[in-house]
C-alpha cells in the first residue's frame, strides 16, 4: 500500500485552508453540517490532497467548527440534548467502523462512494419541507431509530470525512418530523464526539494533516455563528435549493476525478 503524499508547506496551502475554512464554517452554521462536504472536495481539488488524507483532515477540522455552531443554536434553545446524545452514542461506534474501512478501499471506490452520497443528499433536499414549530419527541420507536441513524452517520463520518450532519439533518426532518433549526442544532452537537472518535482512529492510521486541520478549523469558527444567524432568517426551501446546486458542482468534479483515476490504473 502506498503512503499518501502531502502537499508542501507553502503560503498558498495555508491561504487555501483559511478560505476553505471560512466557507465551511458558513455552511456549517447555515445548514447544520460539519462542513465536510466543503472541506473534503476542496482539499482534493485545490491542494491535491489524497482522498483519505482529505477525509481525515476534514473530520479533525469539524470538531471546533461544530462546537461553535452548537453554542450558537443552543442560545436560542434549538438543540435537543438527549436525542443528540443517543445519536452520538451510535455514531461513535460507527465512526470506528468507517475509519477501519477507510484504508481498505481504493481511491476510485472512495470517490464514487462520495459522489453517490452527495447525490442522495441532493435528492433528499427536495423532499424536505422544514417546519419551525415541530419538536423532536422521544418514544420507544424514535429512540432506537436515532441510535441506528447514529451508527450509519458515524460510518460515513469515518469513511468520507463528513461530520454526519449532512445525513442527520435531512433524516430528522424527513423521518422524525422535527423543526429544521432543532435538527441543525442537534446535528452539530452529535457530530462532536463522532468527529473526535473518527479523528482518533485516523491519527492511528496517519490519515490526518494536523496543521491543515487546525488552519481550516480555526478559520471555520470565524463564520459558523454568522451562518447560524442567517439560517434563522433565510427561507428553508430556498436554502436547500442553493445548497443542492453547490453539491451538484462538487459531485461533478469528484466524479470527473474518479473517472480519470480509473483510466489511469
Amino acid at each position: 500500500m502506498t503512503t499518501e503524499t502531502r502537499p508542501p508547506r507553502t503560503a498558498r496551502l495555508y491561504l487555501v485552508c483559511v478560505g476553505v475554512g471560512l466557507l465551511a464554517g458558513l455552511m456549517s452554521g447555515l445548514f447544520g453540517v460539519g462542513g465536510g462536504t466543503v472541506i473534503v472536495p476542496l482539499l482534493v481539488l485545490l491542494l491535491g490532497f489524497d482522498q483519505r488524507l482529505a477525509a481525515g483532515t476534514s473530520l479533525a477540522a469539524i470538531v471546533p467548527t461544530a462546537s461553535v455552531g452548537v453554542v450558537t443554536y443552543a442560545i436560542d434553545g434549538h438543540v435537543a440534548w438527549i436525542p443528540a446524545l443517543i445519536l452520538a452514542a451510535g455514531a461513535v461506534g460507527g465512526a470506528q467502523i468507517g475509519t477501519w474501512l477507510l484504508p481498505k478501499l481504493s481511491q476510485t471506490a472512495l470517490r464514487w462512494a462520495f459522489v453517490t452520497f452527495l447525490l442522495a443528499v441532493i435528492v433528499s433536499l427536495y423532499f424536505v419541507i422544514p417546519s419551525r414549530d415541530a419538536a423532536l419527541e422521544l418514544t420507544w420507536l424514535t429512540g432506537p431509530g436515532l441510535a441506528l441513524l447514529g451508527v450509519v452517520t458515524g460510518i460515513l463520518a469515518g469513511l468520507l470525512g463528513v461530520g454526519g450532519g449532512i445525513v442527520v439533518v435531512p433524516a430528522l426532518l424527513l423521518l422524525f418530523g422535527t423543526s429544521d433549526l432543532v435538527a441543525k442544532g442537534t446535528s452539530l452537537l452529535m457530530m462532536i464526539p463522532t468527529a473526535v472518535s473518527g479523528t482518533v482512529g485516523n491519527l492511528r492510521r496517519s490519515n490526518v494533516d494536523l496543521r491543515a486541520a487546525l488552519c481550516v478549523g480555526v478559520a471555520a469558527c470565524a463564520t459558523t455563528a454568522a451562518g447560524a444567524q442567517i439560517a434563522k432568517a433565510v427561507d428553508p426551501f430556498v436554502a436547500n435549493v442553493l445548497f443542492s446546486i453547490f453539491l451538484v458542482f462538487i459531485a461533478t468534479q469528484i466524479a470527473v476525478k474518479a473517472v480519470r483515476g480509473r483510466h489511469q490504473r
